[in-house]
């Protein structure tokens, strides 16, 4: 066994009467690729966070190559050697890769940018990266953000670098770009942690799978002796099954019809282009597209929180009667008044979808005040709904008027995806309903979709996993640039196809 560059011993840390981590103990190897597994709320970021100094343990020690440290900031940590990249991505969109890689670094003589940007071609060459020192952050993409997160901590002298859910938002082909690069920082002796709850990319990278439990460390295992099957029995302390269902289209009926579908965002910039399809009652209809292509904007017209361009059309059917309703035009409260059944979970869990400060019962009430009803008269609904959602979806929380703010991202992500589809709707639009949460959950929330499926609700289901959407999904409507790319059949779509899509425009649809 190789000597271990970090030891966690009897580490514990809490919120409030949260304990995210319980007593963990635990080793991390020099050289190794270990991933982090465990359920939402199992203290896996947490963990981490007081790695890379952003928190601080209540009681517990960490030793860095055999002695004893404390850890209280990020400056702490890369003295240490360790360096985290975290989900959201902490850059100045204004500044070059060069300045930001810099930025917050004291010296007294300043930094020669050329320096700094030759530095960062070596960097390049070392790992395998690919990157313009000199390129703006708001040119990048979600890729070479991500990579020059990891040049940036890789710059600052980390030997230990922590990934928390790197893959979250890209393409297949860049996914194996980044594994090919975490490779190469393995050969080259570094150590990577990554948090992820892709249970494939876990097999296809790691040395070792760490698992949390409820806060706890409930063991190690070499990558080679698991499978998807035991890994996820461990994290929940159950067997699981791994299947996701995909009921037969039956008697579907056309609930939305999308026709030259173009609108720009608040910067001017054109984000759909021509837009067209169906939407039937009946089926799951996926959307994939490498982050920011226009999904976003897509799920906001058809809820009327977006202004769209002339000759934009989108036309909703109703069940009842098969009527048909010009919904552009229209507010959000006008399209709830015509009948118009529209559930919609946002990208921004709590800056669109939940009010952070509120508690999950004051959240399940928002709909019901939307439409004139006092909160004050009817508190039993809501609160039986936030009760049912909170069983059915494991929600891990003190309790339901504990603020929603204080959950972690995968726990708000239940309350909101449940309350959604608590509402009964007639078209089901949800955006990134798994993200961040772990599989169990993610197959609950699959369960769910399937079920309003079979009910005859529409279903549109954004998603970054394309292995997910090929199962999940009867269609699957790829996006380039904001352009349809093509529509293909779920059941034979290919996810190498699906990968070209997304990144080149094709100039035709394929139904």
């Amino acid at each position: 066994m190789s000597e271990a560059v970090i030891s966690l011993r009897n580490v514990t840390k809490s919120f409030g009467d949260v304990l995210a981590n319980d007593n963990v103990s635990m080793d991390i190897y020099k050289g190794e690729i270990l991933s982090l597994l465990g359920e939402n709320g199992s203290g896996k970021t947490t963990l981490m966070n007081m790695l890379s100094g952003i928190y601080y343990p209540d009681h517990g020690t960490i030793t860095v190559g055999g002695k004893e440290v404390n850890i209280r900031d990020p400056k702490d940590a890369f003295a240490c050697g360790i360096g985290m990249v975290h989900q959201h991505f902490k850059l100045v969109d204004v500044f070059s890769a060069a300045q930001n890689v810099v930025v917050g670094i004291k010296r007294k003589d300043g930094f020669d940018l050329r320096a700094v940007s030759q530095e960062i071609r070596k960097i390049c060459d070392k790992y395998g990266f690919v990157m313009d020192p000199e390129k703006k952050v708001y040119d990048m993409s979600v890729s070479e953000k991500q990579t020059l997160e990891i040049i940036k901590v890789i710059y600052r002298g980390a030997d230990i670098l922590i990934l928390d859910e790197p893959t979250a938002v890209l393409t297949p082909q860049e996914t194996e770009r980044l594994f090919d690069v975490v490779r190469n920082m393995k050969k080259d002796g570094k150590t990577v942690v990554i948090i992820t709850h892709k249970l494939h990319e876990v097999l296809a990278i790691s040395d070792r799978v760490a698992i949390l439990r409820k806060g706890a460390y409930i063991d190690a295992v070499a990558t080679r002796d698991a499978t998807q099957e035991k890994l996820t029995e461990m994290m929940v302390g159950e067997k699981v099954e791994l299947n996701i269902d995909r009921p037969e289209v039956k008697d579907k009926k056309l609930r939305l019809k999308v026709e030259h579908l173009s609108c720009y965002n608040t910067d001017g910039l054109q984000v759909l282009n021509d837009v067209s399809f169906d939407a039937y009652g009946g089926e799951i209809l996926g959307i994939a597209g490498v982050s920011g292509n226009g999904q976003k904007e897509l799920l906001e017209s058809v809820a009327g929180l977006q202004n769209t361009m002339p000759g934009s059309r989108i036309s909703y059917y109703s069940p009842e009667d098969g009527k048909e309703h010009e919904l552009l035009g229209l507010t959000p409260k006008k399209i709830r008044q015509l009948g118009v059944h529209l559930s919609f979970v946002p990208e921004d869990r709590l800056g669109m979808g939940l009010v952070g400060s509120m508690g999950m019962s004051e959240n399940m009430m928002l709909k019901d005040y939307s439409e004139g009803h006092s909160i004050f008269t009817d508190k039993k609904k809501p609160k039986a709904l936030a009760e049912q959602i909170l069983k059915d979806l494991k929600v891990v929380t003190p309790g339901i008027s504990t603020p929603v703010r204080r959950l972690s991202g995968g726990n708000v992500q239940k309350v909101l995806v449940g309350r959604e589809i608590a509402a009964s709707p007639a078209v089901l639009m949800t955006a990134y309903a798994v993200r961040g949460l772990d599989i169990n959950t993610s197959y609950t929330i699959y369960r769910l979709l399937n079920e309003q499926k079979s009910a005859g609700v529409a279903v549109i289901y954004v998603g970054e996993d394309l292995d997910v959407l090929m199962e999940l999904c009867d269609r699957i409507l790829v996006l380039c640039g904001g352009r349809v790319s093509g529509i293909l059949d779920g059941r034979t779509a290919r996810k190498e196809e699906i990968g070209r899509m997304m990144t080149t425009y094709a100039g035709k649809e394929n139904s």
